[in-house]
């Protein structure tokens, strides 16, 4: 008699499930987050495209425009860009954390 086992399913059911950490983000933050789908929806529509066409173009589902859209924080930064690459706003992306005043005034204290 041969008793084939499966491998996998044994280590997958003896593993213990990690526990996965929620990003959650405080309602002032989550405005910001909405207010970039709501830019990137209207940019959308400035430039006369509809869902399917965007989506298509940046190599992501429907659906998941429709996230970043309304400004979802589990969608991946990269969905987030190649959308704003088939808008033509991809250099966008080179002003987020751009202008640190905050980390210069606190280098300029040490200098003192």
């Amino acid at each position: 008699m041969l008793i084939i086992i499966n491998v996998y399913t044994i280590f997958v059911e003896n593993t213990p499930h990690m526990k996965t950490k929620k990003n959650i983000l405080f309602p002032k933050h989550q405005k910001i987050m909405e207010q970039i789908g709501e830019n990137i929806k209207l940019a959308r529509k400035r430039r006369k495209l509809t869902m399917v066409q965007v989506a298509e173009r940046a190599g992501i589902d429907r659906t998941t425009l429709y996230q970043i859209e309304n400004g979802n924080q589990k969608v991946s930064i990269g969905a987030y860009f190649n959308v704003m690459r088939v808008l033509g706003l991809q250099d966008d992306f080179l002003k987020l954390a751009g202008d640190d005043d905050f980390g210069r005034k606190l280098q300029d204290l040490e200098l003192l």
